[in-house]
Order: C-alpha cells, then structure tokens, then sequence
C-alpha cells in the first residue's frame, strides 16, 4: 500500500535551510504519463507512473499540479529509494512538452488544436505518419491528402491553424508547465492571443481577476513558481481584493475594514504593515473602494469598485421612483365579477397599493394566495387598459408566473434584453422599459447588481409590484435586496398570512409554515392505504440514507406517483459535500438513473463525467448564449469529434463547446440555495447531523417550500431540531437601507 503525504506538513523536504547545506544535481526525465496513481487535491501532491522516451516504466513523486494522463512531461529532480515503494524519482520541477509517442501524439490532435480534426482523423493521421505525425504538420502539411477524406480545403483550415498555433503551442507548453490543464491554457490563449505568456509571466495574478476557474491561491502558486516574492506589492494587493471577493461570495456588498485585514492576513501570512501596504495599493488602483465610519457602523466599509456603483446606481433609481410618484389608478368594479371583492383584506390592501404607489411589496409564505394575489392584479391593470410586464429572476419562476396571469412573463434578463455585441442590456437609462404595471416575482432571489440593472430601466411614473417571501434565502450573489427594501420603511408592504391551501389538506404548507415559526414539523406517519403529499423518513446513517434516496428516485416515487425521475423529481441537500451532499448524490443518481452503455457518448471534465441525457445545471450567466445562473436542462447530444454538445433547457436548446462544460454541474442533487426560485411536483431533502454547519431554519423552509405535490425529508429528528432552533443567519453587510434613508457617501 502506498503511504501517500496528506499534507504539505507531510511532505518530504526539497530545500534544506542549514547554510552549508549543498543542493544535489538535478536529472531530467522526460516522457508520457500513462497513470496517475494517487492526487492530492488540497496540496497537489501526486504519484505518477511515466513511460520515459526510452520506453522505461517509473514511478515520479511530488507536487505536480494539473498532471493529465497522457500528457508528455520534462521533469527534473532526483532518484531516491524508498523503503517501501523502491527506487522512485522525486520531483522539483517539471514542465510540458509535446509528444513523441504515437499515443501521446494520437491524444495531442484529438484535443481540439486543429478544426475538424477530432479522434477518428487523428486516428488516421497517427495510423499513416506515426511518430512523424507532427513533423509532417511542420513541414509538408500536403501529404494530409494521403488520408481519406481530408481534402484541400481542410488542408488549408489544417495548415492555418497550425501556423498560428505554432507560438500557441509554445505558449500552451509554458503553461502546462505551470499546473494549468490544457482546457484552461486553451483558455488563456483565446483571451490574451499572443500576449499570453508574457501576461501570465508579468502578473499571474491577472488570471484570478480575469479567468473564470482560476482563484487566487492557484495564481498564487504560479507565482511563486515564477519566482514573485512573498511581499510583492504585485501579490499583497491581489491578496487584498481576492480576500474582498470571498467576503463577497458570503452575500456582503461590503466589508468592515478590521475583518478584510484579519481574512487577509490569513490568506497572505504577511505582517499588518504589508497588509495595509497592499489595501493602499488596491485602492490607488480603484480595485477596492473605502466608505468612512457611520452610525451605527464605526468602521470604514470596504467595497468591490462594481458592487458599490451598483449599490449606490440601485439606490438612486429607487429614489427616483419614489419621488415621483404616479398617478394613482381607479380600483376594480363589478365588471371584473366578484373575484377582487372575494380577498381578503390584506389581499385587496395589496391591490389597492399597487395601484397608489410607485412601488409596493407583497410578501408571504407559501399557500397564503401571492398567486392570487397577482393574477387579480393584472386582470384589473388590463381592464383600465394599462400595459403590463412581468418578470422573475429565473426561467421556471416566470412561466409559473405566466401560467397564474395567462400574461407572457420573461426572466429579468431577457425582459432587459442583452446585447451580445454591446455587452451589455439594450434597456437602460437612455432606452427604460415602457410599462405602466411593472410586476417581479420571487423577489428574494435579486442581487444587488441584477437589481440595479431592473431599476435603471425603470421610468418614474411607472407602477412597479415586488413579489417574494422574506423569510426564505437571501440571494446567491452579493445583497439583501428585499431585507433592505423592507427596512427602509420607504415602501409599502402587505404581510399576507392566511393560509389557504391548508384547507386543501397540505401538509407541506403547514409543515412548511410550523418550521418557519420555529416548531417541529408533523411527522406522524400516514397508513399505507392513504396517499400524503408530505413524508418523513428516520434514517441517522448517512450511506443508508443515500441509498434510500436513490430507491426513492428511481423506484417508488415514479412507481407510487408516476414523476419523471428527470423532469419531476428533485433532491436538495444543504451541502455540497458528505455522503449526503450533492457531490456523492450526483455520481449515485447518475449511475442509476443514465448508467454508461457503449452507444452513449460522454466527456469529462476534471473529475466531472458527462453524458448524453445527463440532467445538468447552468451556473454562471452566460449572456451571449442566453442562459442563466440556477437553469436546469438536459444533455441532448454530445459530439466528441467536434468537441462540442448541446443541452435543451426552457428558453431552448444551446450549443457548447466541451471546455465550457466547467460552467455545468449534475442536476440529479443541488443545493437548496441553486433551487431558489423553482418549484418541483416532488422534493426529497436529506437533513442529517453532518450537515450540520448548514443547518438552518431559512434554508430548510426554503428547500421545503420548492415541493408542489410531494415532500419527503430523509434525516434525523436531532438534525431537523438544529436546523430549526437555528434562526440566526448570518446578516449580509450592505448599506442600500442607509442610501435609501440618509445621507451616505
């Protein structure tokens, strides 16, 4: 058994620090990896098995971050015997090269460099050239006729892209040399071109800043290989906004000034002084933005330059609409029937505001007739002849919204309109929205950037309805946009608390609404002659309570309720990690739900496995190609010879490129957060003890109130009691309530 390093405390010594200690001779190895044995991910720590040119098997040691197999490799270091494992050769550096080997190279063209070259004509050009293969390319690219169906068209496609990417590959081997994967070195040479590696060389910190996929500890380390200090000003101040972002990441838009530098310190090891060097730098270059002490706040706040200008852009507009205010609009009669007249008063109270004021709230839990609500709101606009948009942060929110109005309703962003070309919404300022009913549901899901980008295209004068539940989630990006709207105490809101679809007999509204008040759900079991839309199943280990989720997908639920285990049923889990989390669950439910079969194709990415059929989920936006953060789709059709695939969601089928893929996650399981704004007929929720750090009251109503016709939590009742004693999430730092009620920088 190989008894491999955890830690980098664990890692055997390279450099000795005694003086008159004399480095030995390096050697070289140089070949192709054809296993890797073992990999660290925490500290990059690997064990690798190489084929060396001279067709010799050994065993490299060390830290070798981005190692592929079948990657050729030039490592230098030293030949040392272990007890244990016999002679092995420890790392100290290494980098990538091209191949020499007809493998090597068989995977080197199937890997996208060549337009329309993908594993069947490398095959072929391998099979006709060998080892010859590349220099063929270099030299004499015309005997590519030799091979069936390359014709002179596609030679000359060939032969472009070779000559341009003869730098490239020069570029991309420096790269790899530096632990990045070739997808992401692809990656960086398609954003700088040429300038790529003088980029990187120059401040490696940029491709944190500016490459998705790369935070700051991995340019960190590229930098340190690149031979930049510990306490370059280049690192402090990049240590400095990358500290800022994460505290971002957490929800703030901002941050108190002692807690950046106490998160940095951490980060960077470096001394206050350093530190305080390096926030200096950040701000002279407009990176991070300082906001002086208020009361009740005595410390500056520190701000992203973006989300303190949207911020501040939010705040204005809203002042905007709250300064002038609209005409107000004559209530319902009896020519819309006795419908208005049948809500309640908080219901009506609802209407009637949105018909008297800029902008109104109306927020509630589920089953307390937000729907209605709505609906009885745009039927009424529409009799006085008013035009009428809705919107709702996420696809599936607003075609509920549709369906509830029979009005069209559209995504906030496709309402905005992005422009491909312009990069950025073609309504703004200059080009508003031209509505006189403006509503938004599932309010609690808009950032603080999404939401400045709404109101800046948002005329005065226009009559704008935010809907939502402000007791679920907060958003997933910076802000706390209906929290802060509410606490200003600017707008009207209506608390709707009547329940009616608990006359309906829903145990999950009245289990959903007991959690929300801080009691124990009812879990009394139901005779096995009655169907319940509500269920708990008491399970304390977390494998078997995997494996009942997996039963419960794939078997009885389709079997008792007849959901489509793809389009119908969704598990929740509060974690990405554990045998409960969304990692395990995603692998589990992939392989009993779309198992591997010769016919199917598929790809990786990283330690993700994709294929075709795979229920998948977007997670970042994507505006050129029109898809959002949290959308669920299907993968239609993978093409490994083009290396692209395509996945049908709601707005439509798009096109990726395989690389892109790092912008998908498997869908079977997601987080309670990635659910926000989405309905299932059937949840399954795992809620165990080893979630425990997630466990939360907001978070287990919210996942509970995603479930429309069946809810069943999987768990422990010394869990389900955690999550719901536990009601103090965490406050996001902003300060729109202090823009919308005094004065603020």
């Amino acid at each position: 058994m190989l008894d491999f390093p955890q830690d980098k405390d664990d890692l055997p010594l390279i450099h000795d620090q005694a003086e008159d200690f004399v480095l030995p001779v390096l050697h070289t190895v140089r070949g192709e990896i054809l296993r890797i044995v073992y990999s660290n991910p925490d500290n990059q720590y690997a064990v690798i098995r190489l084929r060396t040119d001279d067709l010799q098997d050994v065993t490299l040691v060390g830290v070798m971050p981005g190692v592929m197999e079948g990657q050729d490799i030039e490592a230098q270091g030293n030949w040392e015997n272990h007890k244990e494992h016999g002679r092995q050769f420890r790392v100290a550096t290494f980098r990538a090269v091209l191949p020499t080997t007809e493998d090597g190279i068989r995977r080197y063209l199937a890997s996208g460099i060549l337009p329309g070259i993908g594993e069947v004509y490398a095959d072929k050009i391998v099979k006709k050239f060998g080892v010859d293969a590349i220099r063929v390319l270099d030299t004499c690219s015309d005997r590519l006729l030799e091979i069936p169906g390359i014709g002179k068209k596609r030679i000359k496609e060939i032969r472009k892209a070779w000559q341009k990417s003869h730098a490239e590959r020069e570029t991309l081997i420096f790269l790899q040399g530096l632990g990045l994967s070739p997808g992401m070195c692809s990656k960086i040479i398609a954003k700088y071109a040429g300038g790529a590696a003088e980029t990187v060389r120059r401040n490696p910190y940029r491709l944190a800043a500016e490459m998705d996929g790369i935070g700051f500890l991995s340019a960190d380390r590229i930098a340190a290989s690149l031979g930049i200090a510990a306490d370059s000003p280049l690192r402090l101040c990049a240590g400095m906004i990358y500290a800022l972002d994460d505290f971002t990441q957490l929800g703030h838009t901002c941050c108190p000034k002692p807690t950046l530098l106490e998160a940095a310190e951490k980060l960077l090891h470096a001394p206050l002084e350093a530190l305080e060097k390096g926030l200096e730098i950040a701000i002279d270059e407009n990176k991070i933005v300082p906001e002086p002490a208020l009361t009740p706040e005595p410390t500056v706040m520190l701000y992203p330059r973006r989300l303190r200008q949207a911020e501040i852009d939010l705040a204005g507009q809203l002042n905007a609409l709250l300064w002038h205010p609209p005409s107000a609009w004559p209530m319902p009669h009896n020519s819309l029937g006795n419908l208005f007249f049948r809500l309640n008063a908080a219901q009506r109270q609802a209407v009637e505001w949105a018909f008297t004021y800029p902008l109104s709230i109306v927020t509630g839990g589920p089953g307390v007739g937000k729907t209605t609500v709505v609906s009885q709101m745009v039927a009424a606009a529409i009799a006085l002849r008013k035009k009428v948009l809705l919107a709702a942060p996420t696809g599936r929110a607003a075609k509920r919204l549709s369906e509830a109005t029979k009005l069209e309703a559209a995504t906030i962003h496709r309402l905005l309109k992005w422009n491909v070309a312009a990069r950025a919404f073609e309504h703004d300022r200059d080009h508003p929205l031209r509505a006189d009913l403006l509503v938004i549901d599932e309010v609690s899901m808009l950032d603080t950037q999404l939401a400045a980008s709404l109101f800046q295209a948002i005329e005065p004068g226009t009559h704008v309805v935010l809907v939502g539940d402000k007791d679920q989630l907060p958003s997933v990006g910076p802000g706390a946009v209906l929290h802060d709207l509410i606490a200003s105490q600017r707008i009207p809101v209506t608390h709707l608390t009547e329940i009616y679809r608990q006359a309906e007999g829903s145990r999950i509204i009245t289990n959903a609404h007991a959690v929300n008040q801080g009691r124990m759900p009812d879990l009394r079991q139901v005779a096995n002659t009655i169907k319940t839309d509500f269920y708990w199943v008491e399970l304390n280990d977390p494998e078997r309570a995997a494996d009942m989720i997996g039963r419960l997908i794939a078997d009885r639920i389709p079997n008792v309720y007849g959901f489509d285990p793809f389009t119908e049923v969704q598990v929740l889990s509060p974690m990405r990690k554990g045998e409960c989390g969304t990692i395990a669950l995603n692998a589990k439910l992939q392989e009993m739900l779309n198992p591997d079969h010769p016919a199917k194709e598929s790809f990786t990415m990283g330690s993700r496995m994709f294929r075709t059929g795979d229920k998948v989920m977007q997670t970042a936006n994507n505006y050129d190609k029109g898809v959002f953060n949290g959308e669920l789709g299907q993968i239609l059709f993978i093409d490994n010879e083009t290396r692209k695939f395509t996945v049908q969601f709601d707005v439509g089928v798009v096109l990726y490129e395989q690389h892109e893929a790092d912008q998908l996650l498997l869908a079977y399981a997601v987080t309670v957060h990635k659910s926000q704004g989405s309905e299932f007929a059937a949840v399954i929720i795992p809620v165990l003890t080893q979630h425990y750090v997630m466990l939360q009251r907001n978070l287990l109503y919210t996942g509970m109130t995603r479930a429309k016709q069946l809810l069943i939590l999987v768990g422990s009742r010394r869990a389900l009691g955690i999550a719901i004693r536990n009601n103090t999430p965490m406050l996001r730092q902003t300060r729109l309530t202090q823009r919308l009620t005094g004065p603020t920088p």
